[in-house]
């Protein structure tokens, strides 16, 4: 089976050589695939760097994506991938299976499917104590959405909603090209549409990627900002994706901000002339605002405390409380922010 690995880019001249290494060592003769880079008008040594492979190796191709975003770059790589299926990599990725493509085309074949979903766990070597924090808070059931199967270890048939990132050819001839009106959550409302079409997807953890995780937590919460203004468009789009599961984030974010608002205007208003009725009022408002708060940190707390000791990493403590804040309100915020004042 010839498969066309995708990578759409901006501005990956740290990590781009490293991927395209990882893809041309691996155990697969490379007259059946070929790594097709788009890339997104880089500022930095991208373009530079893919060229250099683009004269060295006959099966590595560099095209431009002029509007930037990564669900066009996703949709000119398939436009013009010449393989019998698609798979999308990052330009940020570690791909240390050397049989991940050859996996890949095996799963294809016996599955008959027409998607396929792999697990793309966090992790990666010489991590910083916060990135190990980020990795472990990711995975937990706190993390990430309870129904994903990302973290999964098991081959099976599953959504494709959550999980596939290669498609035989013929997928996009039947449900279309990646929404341009997607920054974020693209992969997953193009799959949305692949499971409305009833395509079958299976999961299968020997085509697994690993990710870097984010260095600085105003990375990560910027991160998960962009994820939560991504599942709002994804449900204005799909209304059926409406889940509490799914937009609980926001509800608390949004609970906090407007419980706050509250506090302080019943506490405006009842300054000048405070009566015990009205003192009970402001009491009894502050407990029902900070009972939730108060659940909520020891819940995080607690959650700190059991991976720090399931990982053995005690110095990842002290990170992960401010990194699972950093997950909930950015993804809460985001959702918040594209709920008033998104298109």
């Amino acid at each position: 089976m010839f498969l066309s690995v995708i990578l759409p880019v901006r501005n990956e001249s740290a990590h781009i050589a490293d991927v395209l290494d990882q893809l041309l060592g691996q155990n697969y003769p490379s007259e059946f695939f070929e790594c097709i880079v788009v890339d997104g008008l880089s500022t930095d040594a991208t373009p530079a760097v893919v060229q250099q492979y683009c004269n060295k190796y006959p099966n590595v191709r560099y095209l431009e994506n002029p509007k930037k975003l990564a669900s066009a770059a996703r949709t000119i790589g398939a436009e013009n991938a010449r393989g019998e299926a698609v798979i999308i990599v990052d330009g940020h990725c570690i791909i240390d299976n050397r049989d991940m493509l050859k996996n890949a085309a095996e799963a294809f074949m016996q599955s008959d499917a027409d998607c396929l979903g792999r697990p793309q766990p966090l992790e990666m070597k010489d991590a910083t104590t916060l990135q190990w924090a980020v990795a472990a808070a990711r995975r937990s059931p706190l993390g990430h959405h309870p129904d994903s199967f990302i973290y999964s270890g098991q081959a099976q048939f599953s959504p494709a909603s959550s999980v596939a990132i290669a498609y035989r050819k013929t997928v996009f001839d039947k449900v279309g090209y990646f929404d341009e009106q997607f920054d974020a959550c693209e992969d997953v409302e193009f799959n949305t549409r692949c499971d409305k079409a009833a395509l079958r997807c299976y999961f299968e953890p020997a085509i697994a990627v690993r990710y870097v995780p984010r260095k600085t937590l105003s990375g990560l919460f910027f991160q998960l900002c962009r994820y939560g203004r991504g599942r709002v468009r994804l449900f204005r789009k799909h209304q059926e994706t409406f889940s509490l599961k799914s937009f609980a984030p926001g509800f608390f974010v949004f609970g906090v901000i407007a419980g706050l608002l509250l506090l302080m205007l019943t506490a405006l208003l009842i300054n000048t002339c405070l009566s015990p009725f009205q003192t009970n009022v402001m009491v009894l408002l502050t407990v029902f605002y900070w009972c939730p708060l108060t659940l909520y940190i020891f819940a995080i707390l607690a959650e700190s405390v059991r991976l720090a000791l399931k990982h053995r990493r005690l110095l990842m403590l002290p990170y992960l409380p401010f990194v699972f804040l950093a997950i909930h309100f950015g993804f809460g915020w985001g959702i918040v922010r594209e709920f008033f004042w998104g298109k």
